[in-house]
């Protein structure tokens, strides 16, 4: 025999809810539901901080009361009483589940930061350096030679001076030149980059 009644709000109502409930009677899930959602939504608001967590707890909290209505004691406490406890547990629930998640998220970050680090590190000097080497191309010949042997096979001036046999001082002003060149192209590409 189907309870369509509509049940009136009240402790013993709510029981007769929880009983039509276990004897599968959909429209008393209904009925509960349209009388607490509120309050358990606002209850579960509070305890995660997030309205969407705290819909799909209360819908987990409904889905519970649809399969375990049966277990409900009168005895043991009042319909609204033990629907808090489900919604406060399946909260608690839900906050150990994200706080897992976001432990191992942070836990698989912290391990990831040096290989990520370096593959960005690498990117970024394969980057500047195909800026550079492209700057370093358009330089005069005598310039890119000068600024090559000093900075990337680490020779001084004077030891630039004898390899090239050129003079010293025009060593410096090749490299001083160089430099000044460099800079405005590679300030230029930036420029262009922007």
């Amino acid at each position: 025999m189907s309870t369509r009644l509509n049940y009136k709000i009240g402790q013993g109502n709510d029981v007769l809810l929880l009983q039509a409930i276990a004897g599968g009677e959909e429209i008393a899930l209904s009925q509960l539901y349209d009388r607490y959602r509120l309050i358990l939504f606002g209850l579960l608001v509070r305890i995660l901080r997030s309205q969407s967590e705290a819909e799909e707890v209360l819908q987990e909290v409904f889905i519970q009361v649809w399969q375990r209505a049966g277990d409900f004691d009168e005895a043991r406490g009042k319909p609204f009483t033990w629907l808090v406890t489900l919604a406060r547990s399946r909260a608690i629930d839900r906050l150990r589940a994200l706080g897992a998640r976001e432990r191992a998220t942070h836990e698989a970050v912290r391990n990831i930061p040096e290989v990520w680090s370096d593959a960005v590190t690498d990117a970024i000097r394969a980057e500047r350096g195909q800026i550079v080497r492209t700057a370093l191309s358009r330089l005069p010949e005598e310039q890119r030679r000068a600024l090559f042997l000093a900075y990337f096979e680490g020779l001084s001036q004077s030891e630039i001076s004898a390899r090239l046999a050129t003079p010293l001082g025009t060593v410096k002003t090749r490299v001083r030149s160089g430099l000044i060149k460099l800079r405005e192209l590679l300030e230029r590409q930036s420029e262009d980059l922007r």
